[in-house]
C-alpha cells in the first residue's frame, strides 16, 4: 500500500523533478540588443555615478560659495542658505554643501557665529558639524565593530549636540532644521521611543515632508537601532502615502526595502514587502519629482531593482530607460562591479517583459523626402 501511495505522489511529480533538474537545459539564442528597446548600448554605462552630474549653474554656485567662505566671506554662505526661503528641503540641501565646506575647514563659521550670535542657521549647522564629528569617531560599523573608546566618545559628544541644537531652535522657531540634527543624533544617544516621537512630533509640525528627516527617522525605526523590520516598514508605507507632488519622499518605502533586504535576503519576489502595486504607485510620484532633483537618480537604480524582484518586468524597463547609462549604484555590485549587474537586471527585465523592439528606421536609398 505504502509502495502505491509513493507511486502516485512521486510519479506525479517526477516529470516535474525532470524538467528541473535533469533536463539538459537549452542554450539561450536570444540576442539583447538595448538599443532595440530604448536602452542605452553597454559600452556607453558609465560606473562612476548614479546619474548625471548636476547642472553646471548649480556647481559653479557652490563652488562659488565655497570659495568666499573659506576667504573668510562668511556672509555669502548666510545669503545662500537664506535665498532658499521655507522650501526646506532646497534649504537642508544647501546646508548639507555648507556643512561640507565647514568640513574642509570651519573659520567661517566660527566668525560666522560670532557676528550673527542669534542666527538660527548658524547655530544649527555648528550643532550637526557636532552629530557629524561624532558618527565620524564611531563609523558606520555595528556596535560590535567599534572600539570601546570610540563608542565612549560617540556617546559623549552627542548629548552636547543635541543640547546646541535644542538652543538653535529656540532662535527661530519655525525653522525644522534645529530638529532634523536632533533626530539624526536621537538613535545614537539612545533615545527611547517614546522621547524620540516627541522630536519627530515637533519636526514635522514645522516641515511633515521634510526628506532627510524621514531618511533619519526610518534608520532610528529599523531593527538595528530601535525599531523592528515591521515599524520600519509601516513607517515607510505612511512616507508613500503622504508624499507630496514633486518630493521624492516614496523613495523611503525602496530604501525600506533594501534595509530588510541586508537583514532578511532571502525575501521572495511577489511577497507583500515587494508589491509591485506599490512599487508602481512610488514610480508615478517619481515622475512628478524635477528631472535634476540630485536625491531621485539613486532612488530609481533601488526601484528598478526591486520591480525585477517583483516580477513588474515592463515597469521596470521603464525606470532603466529613465535611468540612462548610469549605473553607479550598491544594488547592483553584487560581485563588486556596477555593470555586469546593471546589464544582467536590463536584459532580465526586456526579456521577460515580452516588450518588441522598436522598428528599424525606413531606408530611404537616397530617395527624397
Amino acid at each position: 500500500m505504502i509502495n502505491i501511495l509513493l507511486f502516485v505522489v512521486l510519479g506525479g511529480s517526477l516529470p516535474v523533478l525532470y524538467r528541473l533538474f535533469l533536463r539538459p537545459s537549452r542554450p539561450d539564442s536570444w540576442v539583447f540588443n538595448p538599443s532595440a528597446y530604448g536602452l542605452p548600448p553597454r559600452e556607453l554605462l558609465d560606473s562612476t555615478r548614479p546619474g548625471p552630474p548636476p547642472p553646471a549653474q548649480r556647481t559653479e554656485e557652490r563652488q562659488a560659495v565655497a570659495q568666499a567662505a573659506w576667504d573668510g566671506h562668511w556672509q555669502s554662505a548666510a545669503r545662500y542658505i537664506r535665498a532658499a526661503g521655507d522650501d526646506w528641503d532646497e534649504r537642508w540641501s544647501r546646508f548639507e554643501v555648507l556643512q561640507y565646506v565647514a568640513q574642509e575647514d570651519d573659520a567661517w563659521l566660527d566668525a560666522w557665529r560670532a557676528a550673527e550670535p542669534g542666527d538660527c542657521d548658524a547655530a544649527t549647522l555648528r550643532a550637526s558639524m557636532m552629530v557629524h564629528r561624532a558618527w565620524k569617531i564611531r563609523g558606520s560599523g555595528y556596535a560590535h565593530e567599534v572600539s570601546a573608546s570610540a563608542m565612549e566618545s560617540f556617546t559623549s559628544l552627542l548629548p552636547a549636540a543635541i543640547e546646541e541644537a535644542r538652543r538653535a531652535a529656540l532662535l527661530d522657531p519655525a525653522n525644522p532644521g534645529p530638529w532634523v540634527v536632533m533626530i539624526t543624533a536621537a538613535r545614537g544617544a539612545k533615545y527611547k521611543r517614546a522621547q524620540f516621537r516627541r522630536l519627530w512630533d515637533e519636526l514635522v509640525a514645522r516641515a511633515p515632508y521634510h526628506y532627510e528627516a524621514h531618511w533619519q527617522a526610518l534608520q532610528y525605526w529599523c531593527a538595528k537601532w530601535f525599531g523592528n523590520n515591521r515599524l520600519m516598514m509601516r513607517f515607510a508605507r505612511q512616507a508613500v502615502r503622504k508624499a507630496p507632488p514633486g518630493s521624492p519622499l516614496a523613495g523611503m518605502y525602496v530604501i525600506a526595502l533594501a534595509e530588510l533586504g541586508r537583514r532578511l535576503p532571502l525575501v521572495p519576489p511577489g511577497t507583500p514587502l515587494v508589491r509591485s502595486r506599490r512599487l508602481k504607485r512610488i514610480a508615478a510620484s517619481f515622475d512628478q519629482v524635477a528631472a535634476d532633483d540630485e536625491r531621485l537618480p539613486p532612488l530609481r537604480h533601488l526601484l528598478a531593482y526591486f520591480m525585477v524582484r517583483s516580477m513588474s518586468y515592463g515597469p521596470a524597463v521603464e525606470q532603466f530607460r529613465l535611468i540612462g547609462p548610469w549605473c553607479d549604484a550598491q544594488v547592483w555590485r553584487g560581485n563588486g562591479l556596477a555593470v555586469p549587474g546593471f546589464e544582467a537586471a536590463r536584459r532580465k527585465a526586456v526579456k521577460r517583459s515580452r516588450i518588441h523592439p522598436a522598428p528599424p528606421a525606413p531606408q530611404t536609398h537616397g530617395m527624397a523626402r
